[in-house]
């Protein structure tokens, strides 16, 4: 007797067991995932744009990497189009095409250094910043370094353009071009500032690059590549 009723103890502490780990297996379940801390946050914004910034840089630096892509391809100036009109008109449409190319090679030359320019730009994002970008829209990292860096990033990338400009010769193949329109009698003068057009279209290249990577991020669980990605924008 002694020995069953024992057992029957034993039988419902399995039994209470069992049923308090169902309850606390459904409180988990319904309370889902831990809030997000601020550091991961942080870390995981400070992540996306690294992986963005440096996937962006891999691709833009390449051969073709801007003039193949028509996305980001560096146009003849806008404001000296008529110096393009014309000198085609004049038989120099090759002289032209080897402009254009050489602009979107320093371009592509430039984007080679770029990566720690940007990387370095990311590391004074603060904890409001990060939920402000976490809650915003889908480029909203991408428009947060863009506004908060674009002028330093100018005032650096300059001369790295105007060494890619030498290194490409890209002045090999404009001073022709422009040297010829302003020989036309009654034409207005032109002479626009390569450095500046190039540094500012390969600055422009570079975010519409990112901002892609952030959006992929944001919505595809496979370009989440590490832990923190997963947990900040799975979340």
């Amino acid at each position: 007797m002694k020995r069953k009723l024992l057992t029957g103890i034993a039988a419902l502490l399995l039994i209470g067991c069992a049923e308090m780990a169902q309850v606390m297996e459904e409180m988990n379940s319904a309370t889902g995932p831990a809030p997000l801390t601020n550091g991961e946050v942080i870390r995981g914004l400070k992540e996306a744009l690294t992986v963005g910034t440096n996937n962006s840089t891999a691709l833009t630096s390449k051969m073709d990497g801007f003039y193949k892509n028509p996305e980001i391809f560096i146009p003849f100036p806008q404001e000296a189009i008529k110096v393009k009109e014309k000198v085609e008109q004049l038989g120099m449409k090759s002289q032209v095409d080897k402009f254009v190319l050489t602009m979107n090679r320093a371009a592509e030359t430039a984007s080679s250094e770029a990566a720690p320019i940007f990387i370095n730009a990311v590391k004074e994002m603060t904890i409001a910043d990060g939920f402000a970008i976490l809650r915003g829209e889908d480029n909203a990292a991408t428009m947060y370094l863009k506004n908060k860096t674009s002028a330093q990033l100018k005032t650096k990338f300059n001369p790295v353009v105007k060494n890619a400009i030498d290194k490409v010769e890209v002045t090999k193949y404009w001073n022709p071009v422009i040297t010829t329109y302003n020989k036309i009698p009654l034409i207005e003068k032109q002479n626009p500032n390569l450095e500046d057009y190039i540094t500012t279209k390969a600055m422009d290249g570079l975010f519409i690059m990112i901002e892609k990577e952030e959006k992929k991020i944001r919505k595809d669980p496979i370009a989440r590549v590490s832990d923190i990605l997963k947990r900040v924008f799975g979340a």
